[in-house]
């Protein structure tokens, strides 16, 4: 009876204590208790930091700062759960028994407990955030300080003066002037990083304000700094809107650089002055010329750029008077030093010569002192050089001031006026900028305006106009016209003009919303200009009907335009080299000569009918090109030339002349071909680095040399391949290996190819490859997946060792490859580093333990069958080795030689425990047969759904509650008798222990059996899904149903 009677008077005196005892004996008789709120309390806040965890992980994924108190929660919240992990420990390693406790350990770990619990509670109660970050601040003012910027006692005096006048009240605009080039923007800038790192300002934002001021540019940018959407289209509209966000703001700093004439800031919704007083305004401007000039800061400047060092007192003297004739302004201190740097004693007198005799012709009032040392820049771009090379960067530099003031020209378009060698050479002497984009430069406002003093008389006049209303008088000795944002109201748009020395011309329409509002330009327009070689058009719609012959037009750029009638157009451009149409909408294409094609398509516009060519249309021989055909749109800049061919059953003749020189090929669902060489390029495609093979299914090979015996050189600068679902494919090379084949190859992935044996035949390789570089020595990552007749790799002879190599593989990862023989031959492993650690994949021990069972289980069917008593004895094998394991045995051939992948992958005698480590003090219970019987079954087949089997499995869960057992343990007990075959061999295969949850075991299994790649595969063909030309609305949306 004792045994009943403890418990009984356990629970009586339990009962007592919890209305009347101390908190100390509350430690002992509610210990269950205590353990129950402690184990919910703390699940609790271990699923709440996830949450709170992927929250910010989005936030800092859209670039937003997370706010402090939520990184302090998660802090405190990670060091809860790290102190509390020991108790949890302890709690699920004692047992306690119910009648016979150990009461000084229950007290201690009871106390603790409850310690914790109110901790965690208020963790709870504060982890409900509205929002975990915020939009990160956008830099105002461009804070990376000029490299032509010298911290000197002038510079420091102006900026004092100006902070001076920042910091006294009831000053609201401040002005900086000076002569073009003093440094009047970058003493801005330093005096808005100075602002922004005292925290002298809520806001702070800079603009330029050019000659022509495009205001709804201006107020996009200030609006986008204080993180406004306008909901207004009018100017004035927006101007209120800005007006009254920066008033709820106290502190703001306004920088104004170049700022050429008197201007309202409210016109642009900028508040100051009664308005606003703590809004500040600096202004920089050249119409005062008042400028500081320090002699020593110049020399000091002129030298650091120069490249001068201080044992040449001769060139140190003659470049002293140079740099006097800078007069101190930095600009001109830049682009002379670094004109002449480099250069003989000789070279520097005779620029100091030049400087003495120059007559000084030049408007003071817009370029001041630093004409000459622009001047002598100029002249010295083609110091060093013929004369052709240096006419030509010439004129680089002067086609570049086409462009309009402080605009990011893109190197793109210079390419394609194919001036892209001098690009450098002007960064380099300081007449042009760089960006913060990699792809654009810019030009400084006064060495444009230098420019447009050179172009002004001479052999090439240049006219650059900026927001045109009305047709302007123009000389018909221009070479070069820019006119940008023409209004679509000009009234009198000529309908022939005489240009009969124009070269390059330029015209761009306004922004407009609506493509029927764009810039109209008649085709008679161009008639007269014969000489014509650049045409760039962006925002204009126009019919070329008609179109007159332009025997010289070389370069045809169609930005965002509305062209109709093209085809009849092309055919009378015998020169035409360079096409490009980013972003225009054409009805009709025919293409003969060109040497570049840029066809890029925006949603909604079909630019190139590529499905549709006639069986003789062929592409000519381009240079740059980015074609594709088919709606899945993929570029990658980085290639100069790409051709992407999707779901086309035509013959590829239309692109012949384009496999020659493709860097980047892609080719999916494209029927008829067996090979890519020769039958699509007998040149053997050598400029190919990139290539993509999907769902061709006639396709049996890369290269077919049956009839060639080696001769080609064929994939030689191939650095990518990758194969994909290729039903007929069985190798890379049909017959001998032609020279150079796959020698820069460096990574391999091939998937689901039902026909594939053998991928690298190494033992037929022509003479001439024997004593080339060793095939596949740049191989890193080879990926291998569902090909599932594949026996070997490769397929080498010991002799040929000398002729291939794996020195820099890294990476291998094969599944699914259940008839693999052999992954490494001893002679292919010799040459493998013993320096680099192999990642290898766990399925292919997974797959070699199988086959081993498959071939043990047969054996011992067939010895049954024959009615004899077999004992299979079980060879001498190690298992597979770990990864360091692996890269030991690289340096034993002699050894390796004699074993099998079987051998090497043995199932080791001693029994594996299984992977489902099931939870301490579980309540004992039995599984009935019935509920088992009852359980739905997987295969692991591919056309099994894993989240339909877990639906069922749940189901039949659900239904059974023994008493003191949670659905989850039931759950963990019955899901192994789910599985069969491959899922069950799957199962067996996970490290022992490393399933403790439902929630963990369930996790593996979708990951395994419902890869994200299904997932993406499965949103292709969702997204992808069309009724089909006989399928009844009916059938499609069925089709659509059984997908979703």
């Amino acid at each position: 009876m004792t045994e009943y009677v403890a418990p009984a008077a356990v629970e009586i005196v339990a009962d007592q204590a919890k209305e009347s005892a101390s908190p100390y004996l509350r430690y002992f008789f509610r210990y269950g208790e205590i353990v129950e709120d402690f184990k919910n309390q703390r699940e609790a806040l271990e699923l709440k930091k996830e949450r709170v965890d992927t929250r910010v992980d989005e936030a800092k994924s859209q670039n937003e700062l997370i706010h402090k108190d939520v990184d302090n929660w998660l802090t405190s919240a990670e060091k809860e759960l790290k102190e509390t992990q020991n108790l949890k420990d302890e709690i699920d390693r004692v047992k306690c028994f119910k009648w016979c406790p150990k009461w000084g350990w229950r007290y201690s770990l009871s106390k603790k407990l409850a310690e914790k619990i109110p901790i965690i509670s208020k963790l709870l109660e504060t982890s409900n955030f509205a929002q975990v970050g915020y939009r990160r601040p956008l830099q105002g003012i461009e804070f990376i300080t000029s490299t032509d910027f010298m911290d000197s006692k002038s510079s420091k005096s102006a900026f004092n003066q100006i902070m001076e006048a920042i910091n006294a009240k009831g000053v609201n605009m401040i002005g900086l002037h000076g002569m073009p080039g003093v440094g009047k923007t970058t003493l801005a800038k330093e005096v808005g990083k100075h602002a922004r790192e005292q925290k002298l300002f809520d806001k702070d934002v800079m603009f330029t304000m050019s000659q022509n001021p495009n205001i709804r540019t201006i107020q996009d940018k200030i609006a986008e700094m204080f993180g406004l959407n306008f909901h207004t289209n009018t100017e004035e509209g927006r101007a209120e809107e800005l007006f009254r966000s920066m008033k709820g703001m106290n502190k703001i700093l306004v920088i104004v650089d170049n700022l050429w004439e008197e201007f309202k800031m409210e016109s642009i919704g900028i508040p100051f002055g009664d308005e606003h007083e703590g809004c500040k305004i600096l202004l920089t401007t050249r119409r005062q010329q008042v400028c500081t000039k320090m002699n020593y800061e110049a020399w000091v400047l002129f030298r650091h750029k120069a490249g001068l060092e201080d044992d040449c007192s001769t060139l140190n003297d003659v470049a002293k008077e140079v740099a006097a004739q800078c007069k101190g302004l930095p600009l001109a201190i830049v682009v002379v030093a670094k004109a002449l740097k480099g250069e003989s004693l000789n070279g520097w007198r005779d620029a100091n010569q030049r400087f003495k005799d120059s007559t000084h012709l030049y408007d003071e009032e817009v370029l001041g002192g630093v004409l000459e040392p622009l001047n002598l820049s100029y002249d010295y771009l083609k110091k060093g050089i013929n004369q052709m090379t240096g006419n030509h960067i010439q004129m680089c530099f002067l086609l570049c001031s086409l462009f309009p003031e402080d605009e990011e020209i893109l190197t793109e378009i210079l390419i394609m006026k194919k001036i892209v060698e001098a690009l450098k050479k002007l960064q380099k002497s300081g007449l042009l900028l760089e960006t913060d984009g990699a792809d654009t430069i810019r030009i400084h406002d006064v060495i444009r305006d230098f420019a447009h003093w050179l172009t002004s008389t001479g052999e090439n006049r240049f006219m650059v106009k900026d927001t045109l209303k009305e047709w302007p008088h123009m000389d018909e000795s221009y070479t070069a016209i820019a006119l940008w944002n023409c209004s679509s109201i000009i009234k009198i748009f000529p309908d022939k003009v005489e240009f009969s020395k124009l070269k390059t011309l330029v015209l761009v329409g306004e922004r407009k919303r609506n493509r029927d509002d764009f810039l109209v330009v008649f085709g008679t327009f161009f008639e007269e200009m014969k000489a014509l070689q650049v045409l760039l058009l962006q925002r204009v719609s126009f019919s070329l009907k008609g179109f007159p012959s332009l025997p010289n037009l070389k370069t045809l750029w169609c930005y965002n335009c509305m062209l109709k009638n093209f085809s009849s157009s092309l055919t009378n451009m015998r020169s035409l080299e360079i096409l490009s149409l980013p972003g225009t909408e054409i009805n009709e294409i025919k293409l003969t000569s060109l040497e570049e094609l840029h066809v890029v398509p925006k949603i909604n516009l079909n630019l190139l009918e590529l499905k549709s060519l006639s069986q003789d249309f062929v592409l000519p021989k381009l240079q740059r090109y980015a074609i594709v055909v088919g709606e899945n749109y993929r570029f990658n800049r980085e290639a100069f030339r790409t051709l992407d061919i999707q779901d086309f059953s035509s013959s590829l003749s239309a692109f012949n002349n384009l496999f020659c020189n493709v860097e980047e090929l892609n080719l999916r669902n494209v029927g008829g071909q067996k090979n890519i060489v020769p039958s699509i390029d007998e040149m053997g495609v050598n400029e190919l680095t990139s290539l993509q093979l999907r769902s061709c299914n006639d396709m049996e090979f890369l290269i077919d040399t049956k009839n060639d015996q080696g001769s080609t050189v064929a994939f030689s600068n191939l650095v990518e391949l990758t194969i994909e679902s290729m039903v007929s494919l069985k190798g890379l090379c049909y017959g001998v290996s032609p020279t150079r084949f796959l020698q820069n190859l460096k990574q391999v992935i091939i998937k689901d190819c039902e026909e594939l044996q053998v991928i690298f035949q190494i033992d037929k390789l022509s003479e001439k490859m024997k004593r080339q570089t060793p095939l596949l020595s740049n191989l890193t990552i080879l990926s291998l997946h569902s090909l599932p007749k594949l026996k070997r790799i490769w397929e080498v002879k010991p002799s040929h060792r000398a002729i291939a190599s794996l020195q820099s593989l890294k990476v291998v990862s094969i599944e699914s490859c259940d008839n693999l023989k052999t992954i490494f031959s001893p002679c292919l492993a010799l040459s493998m580093s013993s320096s680099r650690n192999l990642e290898y994949d766990p399925e292919i021990e997974k797959s070699a333990r199988a086959r081993r069972k498959e071939t043990e289980v047969l054996k011992r069917v067939a010895a049954i069958e024959r009615g004899k008593q077999v004992e299979v004895v079980e060879p001498e094998t190690e298992p597979l080795p770990a990864t360091k394991e692996v890269e030991d045995n690289f340096g034993e051939p002699e050894r390796m030689a004699n074993r099998t992948i079987r051998q090497l992958a043995a199932v080791p005698n001693e029994q594996t425990p299984l992977c489902i480590n099931y939870p301490i003090g579980e309540t004992p219970f039995e599984l009935k047969s019935g509920l088992i019987h009852l359980l739905p079954t997987f295969r692991g087949l591919k056309n099994e759904n894993p989240h339909t089997h877990l639906r069922e499995f749940h189901m039949v869960c659900s239904s059974m509650k023994p008493q003191g057992v949670t659905e989850d343990e039931i759950k963990l007990r019955a899901f192994p008798f789910s599985l069969v075959d491959t899922a069950k061999e799957w199962l067996f295969y996970l490290p022992p222990g490393s399933i403790t949850t439902w929630d963990d075991l369930s996790r593996v299994f979708l990951d395994r059996f419902f890869p994200a790649s299904r997932v993406a595969e499965l949103r292709r063909d969702i997204v992808g899904i069309r009724q089909m030309e006989s399928e009844s609305l009916y059938d499609y949306w069925e089709r659509y149903k059984k997908l979703c």
